[in-house]
């Protein structure tokens, strides 16, 4: 996929998945240090936020604007994945005041390898939005083409209603 990056054109290491396929193996890490892989990430409708680097304005308002809705929505997981070092992550959401939105690292890029979203240029994850239904099956995207736009909150949103 190709992506635009503060005005450079950058392509992604692979092809990104689609609706319809089923999540991909990978391991994340969590705040606690903990490996976290796909199995951890299903079991109930789960919404993903890809971000590039925590610590940037849009990856910021993004991460937050979720975290302030995730209580309207008790039953689905809230996570941002960014490949952001557990320490920055935690930094961060002590800053922030973020505590409902789950952090997790994607450090060793796995994630963003197995998705199709990595940048090596960068060597982060491209910015995007999945909405994963409990067996892990991918049932909305966005793929957010311009790095530096923020995702279209209220159609994930409006999309979590309806399930």
């Amino acid at each position: 996929m190709q992506i635009d990056f503060k005005g450079k054109n950058l392509n992604t290491s692979g092809q990104v998945l689609t609706k319809g396929a089923t999540l991909p193996p990978f391991e994340l890490v969590n705040a606690a240090a903990k490996s976290i892989s796909r199995a951890d990430l299903t079991g109930k409708l789960t919404l993903i936020s890809v971000v590039p680097d925590i610590n940037t304005s849009v990856c910021s308002i993004s991460t937050k604007h979720f975290n302030a809705e995730a209580d309207k929505f008790p039953e689905v997981n809230f996570f941002t994945i960014s490949t952001n070092t557990i320490a920055d992550q935690k930094n961060w959401c002590a800053v922030e005041g973020v505590q409902r939105m789950q952090l997790l690292s994607d450090a060793a890029h796995q994630f963003g390898l197995a998705m199709g979203l990595y940048v090596p240029e960068l060597g982060i994850d491209a910015r995007s939005i999945w909405i994963l239904d409990a067996e892990g099956q991918i049932i909305y995207q966005e793929l957010i083409k311009v790095q530096t736009n923020e995702p279209n909150y209220q159609a994930a949103l409006d999309f979590l209603k309806t399930r």
